[in-house]
């Protein structure tokens, strides 16, 4: 089988993939598919960069002919004085042969193809918010925001529509500019071409991206990769003839337009799908009474092969499960049990015994809940309070990484779990950590008997004796802390941001029964999830396979 016949069978394995569920309405694993997407686009980029995606034609220049021609226009260019005379690189061997090369191939260093340009670096000063714009590295890749200088600057500091580029500091990849006149940044590259008859920029584009992975894993740098001119002017590049040039370029904007189709199609059946499952799970968590409840259960269960298909509708169906076990909808109330309301007069004498003997003060003192305040309606023998009447929390011990001991056994909590291992514990049992700062403030995780808590997360004491731990834990997994941090660059949350949040408590017994209840639901979850996550996988294998093979094959 040839690479463009590979290449046929890899979309049909992908277009099948979507049209199929996407006409019988099931849902999709979209990551999947577009994982898919992706590495068919780079499998694109390589057969196409090797000349296996067009057929050579023996009539054509010769490409040895398009080199000599950009040497001398490189020549030219140095007499000129508008570049310096070049260094002397290795010639090029068999072992720098990326692969065999196709008739009328031939290799160059890219040196002796374009002159590599460094941009400009730029004082805080020079950076400013009106005149010509700077182009960074970021506004190539993921940032908006832009900075313009007023500086007269040589011409060659200019980049302009058409212009080929490259980012080389800490995100990677070539660019054909087309946002007009503009100043390029130090950490850019302009690529101009000795010769723009001699060599198709737009096949040089191609081929620095299928290899800006190997460029990147060439750099150096821990905290910020980033590539040398020397390197990049040393780079291997295999020049089709000129024709053969235009017909590759051609062949993989035509694929790529049809991966653009595939990933739109993609993109919207799931977006569709996942605005079905939040609509539909949306009527279980928002019933009114346990015969709605009912109802809208036997509706989705009628469809739940067909909703829940992906890891994202999984995670929304555990967050619904969650919501209605806390609102007591998973669970039977029994009227014989003693109610919150008692439960909580107990908690009140455990929590001023605790907080005295802890030295935790839990709050300042706050007004009483009114019917505004309720979450949701409390089923019968519940009770609303304020989680300062449950909780006290305290920050942990800072502990830095050169202080942990992974030897010693002992997990370390932060605000996203066990991050590391110490010798030493400052919790003695089983203890409700609360994230406290950064992206995993209001996590809520349990440590092991013995444990370090850091300074990054909250130790919540409680009072044990008439309040379930596992039950707090989901109930605090409800409440979504998150919420309530100070919405700053760097969220955090404090007491003063929890204590007042207002809970509604179900009786001692039925904490036991909800527990169990969410905990048995939760596996069942987790099984589903795990056959997709292995389902997700072969499909993915598949594609890789596919990909090795059409790679092998040409």
């Amino acid at each position: 089988m040839s690479a463009r016949e590979l290449i046929t069978e890899h979309l049909d394995l992908w277009t099948g993939a979507v049209t199929k569920k996407s006409s019988s309405g099931r849902g999709s694993n979209g990551k999947v598919e577009l994982t898919g997407i992706k590495k068919l686009r780079e499998l694109i980029l390589e057969l196409a960069v090797r000349g296996s995606l067009v057929d050579q034609d023996p009539s054509d220049e010769s490409a040895q002919e398009l080199l000599e021609r950009c040497l001398k226009a490189k020549t030219a260019s140095v007499e000129l004085g508008k570049l310096k005379k070049a260094r002397k690189l290795a010639t090029i061997t068999s072992d720098d042969t990326p692969f065999g090369l196709p008739q009328g191939w031939v290799l160059s260093r890219l040196d002796d193809l374009v002159r590599v340009i460094n941009g400009r670096a730029y004082k805080k000063h020079e950076m400013l918010s009106s005149g010509t714009p700077l182009l960074r590295v970021g506004n190539l890749f993921t940032s908006n925001d832009w900075y313009y200088s007023d500086l007269e600057l040589e011409e060659d500091k200019y980049i302009d529509s058409g212009d080929l580029i490259y980012a080389w500091s800490a995100s990677f990849g070539p660019f054909i500019w087309d946002g007009g006149r503009t100043i390029y940044h130090y950490h850019i590259w302009k690529l101009d071409l000795f010769d723009e008859a001699a060599i198709d920029k737009r096949f040089l584009y191609l081929y620095l991206k299928a290899i800006t992975e190997e460029i990147k894993s060439s750099g150096s740098g821990i905290a910020m990769i980033h590539m040398t001119k020397a390197k990049m002017e040393e780079l291997v590049v295999p020049i089709p003839p000129l024709k053969e040039q235009g017909l590759i370029v051609q062949k993989v904007d035509e694929l790529m337009a049809l991966c653009d189709q595939l990933e739109q199609q993609t993109s919207d059946h799931l977006e569709a799908h996942e605005t079905l499952v939040d609509t539909l799970l949306g009527t279980l968590t928002q019933s009114e009474n346990a015969s709605e409840l009912s109802d809208n259960w036997a509706r989705l269960a009628a469809h739940f092969d067909t909703l829940f298909t992906t890891e994202q509708s999984i995670d929304k169906l555990k967050q619904a499960i969650l919501q209605l076990a806390v609102k007591g909808r998973l669970t039977q109330q029994d009227p014989r049990e003693e109610s919150a309301t008692v439960l909580l007069g107990k908690i009140a004498g455990e929590m001023d015994q605790l907080t005295a003997n802890k030295g935790t003060k839990n709050g300042r003192a706050l007004p009483d809940i009114s019917d505004e305040d309720l979450p949701f309606e409390k089923p019968l023998g519940w009770e609303a309070t304020r989680l300062h009447s449950l909780i006290a929390i305290s920050s942990g011990d800072a502990l830095t990484a050169a202080e942990m001991n992974n030897d010693g056994g002992i997990p370390v909590f932060g605000g996203n779990g066990v991050n590391g291992f110490h010798d030493k514990a400052n919790v003695q049992e089983p203890t409700l950590v609360i994230g406290r700062v950064g992206y995993y403030c209001g996590s809520i995780h349990i440590t092991p008997e013995k444990a370090w808590v850091t300074d990054n997360a909250f130790i919540t004491r409680y009072a044990r004796d008439d309040l379930s731990q596992r039950y707090l834990y989901w109930l605090l997994k409800a409440t979504n802390l998150k919420e309530q941090d100070n919405a700053t660059a760097q969220p955090v949350i404090s007491g003063r941001k929890i204590y007042p949040i207002v809970v509604i408590i179900a009786p001692r017994p039925e904490q036991d029964r909800i527990s169990n209840k969410i905990d048995e639901l939760m596996a069942f979850c987790d099984q589903l999830k795990s056959r997709i996550v292995e389902s997700k996988q072969i499909q993915v294998n598949l594609s890789y396979a596919l990909t090795d093979q059409a790679i092998n094959a040409s």
